[in-house]
């Protein structure tokens, strides 16, 4: 297996328990580690340069990062950055079916996202907070083009099917732009930066700094994660370091958060061995020439340069106002029964964690926590569904699809009057039910109404009426 490496250990919750996956996943990473992590070595290029390293490195590295165009693919109706200076970058690492991934996820013939983040970078470059989306979170995907002249139609499925969606010709700039799109309209976040890392360089960059030290509690045998490793202490590269990072049902509760508390505690681990051979320029320019041809970025960051401002920009930011959350969730399971497989946002703490972000102020991670410990499950509110658009039919629409989400709709009807706008009113003691609600209507509020039908929530839909989040 190798010797055991000096640097840090990747170790996966004990008890695999779901609190225990989700303290995982707020683990905090090392000042270094979180930099390394986000900027993919580009600081270590950086250093190599500052050494003196020969031109043709530079290019060399320069020349692997792909480029990807996306004017004109995400299509309209974007949300506006609320935050001049602010940036939104999103991070996907890519499993792709094609090629050399074949071998993974059997039957699967398109692009799949394993791994999503989105980090803000403030505009003062003061703070910065980096929020992972489960792969399973239950959204709304929009309608994409598919990158072979046809279009998908909306619908909710997994967030990570909208990497699959836009891939379907194996182009990851039309995987990104799908994603982009599916991202935004669900967080109303404007997405200025793309970061795609493939499975096959995660590989290399695994094997370049000699494997990665991990330590499972218990024996993990996944058939599909093609891994077999027995509990304790060893080096993993090659095909078992990707089923390490991708294995979720053989351990733990089988849930995506758990597989995100391991991903990052593994890339900390990269990220600190990654620091080690600073001093060895052959294995450090293997980590970085895999790292680099990994990578598709949208046409501003593709190249070493702007890469590295990135960096820079995130490396000035104080380690202890560099925050690493996963979105507010829970499984869905409590809203559809039938459903055991995936999670639902909670609401209205996501729509507030993405709102605060829009407009450029930090989240106060443990009052975000504090307020998370007792959700509001839409299944436990009670809609009732008033027309004021005074188009036949729609009241019913917008009905199926709070029912697809969860809520329960006690009636539909039509509205005394045309309302342009869309409301949600509430009786005095359904305050909580009605911002869960309001939250996962993009522009509506919560507003009580001393006239409001008891026991019930009260949606007008209006002209302005946009997809449930």
């Amino acid at each position: 297996m190798g010797s055991r490496s000096r640097g840090r250990r990747a170790r996966p919750p004990a008890d695999g328990g779901r609190r225990a996956a989700r303290e995982t996943g707020r683990a905090r990473l090392t000042r270094r580690g979180r930099i390394a992590v986000w900027t993919g070595g580009v600081l270590a290029v950086a250093l190599i340069g500052a050494a003196g390293a020969g031109t043709w490195i530079y290019q060399s590295l320069d020349g692997n990062i792909h480029g990807a165009d996306l004017d004109g693919k995400i299509g309209g109706d974007r949300p506006v950055n609320s935050s001049p200076g602010s940036k939104n970058i999103l991070v996907v690492g890519s499993d792709s079916r094609d090629g050399d991934n074949g071998k993974y996820g059997k039957g699967l013939s398109t692009m799949q996202s394993d791994t999503l983040m989105v980090m803000h970078l403030a505009a003062n470059r003061e703070w910065a907070t980096v929020v992972s989306l489960p792969r399973d979170s239950w959204v709304n995907i929009p309608s994409c083009d598919q990158g072979d002249g046809s279009t998908s139609k909306p619908h909710h499925f997994k967030i990570n099917e909208s990497f699959a969606i836009g891939g379907a010709t194996g182009k990851v700039v039309d995987a990104a732009a799908c994603t982009i799109r599916t991202v935004e309209q669900n967080t109303g976040l404007r997405i200025d930066h793309f970061m795609s890392v493939d499975f096959q360089g995660f590989k290399g960059m695994v094997n370049a700094l000699d494997g990665i030290e991990v330590c499972p509690e218990t024996a993990i045998h996944d058939k599909k994660a093609r891994l077999d490793l027995e509990a304790g202490c060893q080096t993993v590269k090659d095909e078992k370091a990707l089923g390490y990072v991708r294995t979720r049902y053989s351990v733990g509760d089988g849930s995506d958060l758990g597989r995100i508390g391991r991903q990052q505690e593994f890339m900390e681990a990269v990220a600190a061995k990654a620091q080690e051979k600073l001093t060895s320029p052959g294995a450090l320019y293997g980590f970085l020439d895999s790292a680099t041809k990994s990578l598709t970025t949208d046409k501003e960051l593709a190249g070493i340069k702007p890469l590295t401002s990135l960096a820079n920009e995130i490396k000035a930011v104080p380690s202890d106002r560099l925050t690493f959350l996963t979105v507010p969730n829970y499984p869905r399971e409590a809203d559809v029964p039938t459903d055991k497989a995936n999670v639902v946002w909670q609401y209205p703490q996501a729509g507030n964690l993405f709102t605060a972000m829009a407009r450029d102020k930090e989240t106060d991670k443990e009052k975000l926590e504090a307020d998370t410990e007792n959700p509001v499950y839409a299944a436990t509110v009670r809609v009732q569904v008033l027309n004021g658009t005074g188009t036949q039919g729609r009241a019913a629409e917008v009905a199926e699809t709070l029912r697809t989400a969860g809520f329960t709709v006690s009636s539909v009807g039509n509205a005394p009057e045309s309302a342009k706008r869309t409301t949600v009113g509430y009786p005095q003691d359904l305050r909580a039910a009605a911002e869960v609600l309001a939250s996962r209507l993009p522009g509506s509020a919560a507003r009580q109404d001393a006239a409001a039908t008891p026991g019930v929530v009260t949606l007008t839909v209006g002209e302005d009426f946009q997809a449930l989040r």
